[in-house]
């Protein structure tokens, strides 16, 4: 007897066991002793083989409430014919475990790809925003959302790269950025104008325009007239060609 209990005692010491819960026994505690009188130092062991028979209880406890949760998750796994069985190992509530897992990670996956009705009311989406009045009509609008999205993009990279703008700049900054560009060259030609007519009143400017398109049609048909007169093509040569008739 003394062996065996040895031998329990060496298992319940090494590294391999599990730590150890003590609690009261439910029954009174035997003490094994020498023939002297003198304790063995077996007292711990009912205690531990009384806790380690409730842990394997509770171990078929919890297969039954995994295989209960089981049944609710994934019902269409069948039931193991062994799991009435009177043992229950842990290999089998990982099993349990896994199936559960695997079967919640499987539905995490598969909502990932959007269901029927999703993909019916992007298209409807889009045909709505694209005015499309028929299914046939998607895909050609689509290619030419591509390609008119393409040009865009193209058309906007270039005009960063002319104004000398970050590429990072939005839409808005371009188009600031060009209407000021235009003030600039308006003003410009305002000025050009001005110094061309030699006045810097609008009213004078335009009365000067009047007088212009009052004078120059018969100007230009005098002109002509002489051209044909003189038998020449270029007005430099008008001036030289009258001197040579003195």
């Amino acid at each position: 007897v003394l062996k065996v209990l040895s031998h329990i005692d060496s298992i319940l010491r090494s590294p391999r066991a599990p730590p150890l819960i003590y609690r009261r026994s439910k029954g009174p505690v035997q003490n094994y002793t020498k023939e002297n009188g003198q304790e063995c130092g077996f007292e711990h062991l009912p205690l531990t083989i009384e806790m380690w028979a409730d842990q394997l209880t509770a171990l078929k406890d919890l297969h039954r409430s995994l295989r209960k949760l089981s049944l609710e998750l994934v019902p269409w796994h069948t039931a193991d014919p062994q799991d009435n069985r009177e043992s229950i190992r842990v290999e089998d509530l990982q099993f349990v475990v896994d199936a559960i897992l695997e079967e919640i990670e499987n539905k995490e996956k598969n909502s990932q790809t959007p269901s029927l009705p999703t993909l019916c009311a992007i298209v409807s989406h889009f045909q709505k925003l694209f005015d499309v009045n028929s299914l046939s009509g998607v895909y050609p609008r689509m290619n030419e959302v591509y390609t008119k999205l393409g040009e865009m993009t193209n058309a906007m990279r270039n005009l960063h790269e002319l104004l000398e703008l970050d590429s990072s700049a939005p839409p808005t900054v371009v188009v600031d950025t060009v209407g000021k560009l235009c003030d600039i060259i308006n003003e410009n030609v305002t000025e050009q104008v001005q110094q061309l007519l030699g006045t810097q009143d609008i009213h004078s400017i335009i009365k000067k325009l009047e007088e212009h398109e009052c004078f120059f049609p018969p100007f230009q048909a005098l002109i002509q007239d002489l051209l044909c007169l003189l038998e020449i093509s270029n007005l430099d040569d008008i001036l030289p060609t009258v001197r040579n008739l003195k």
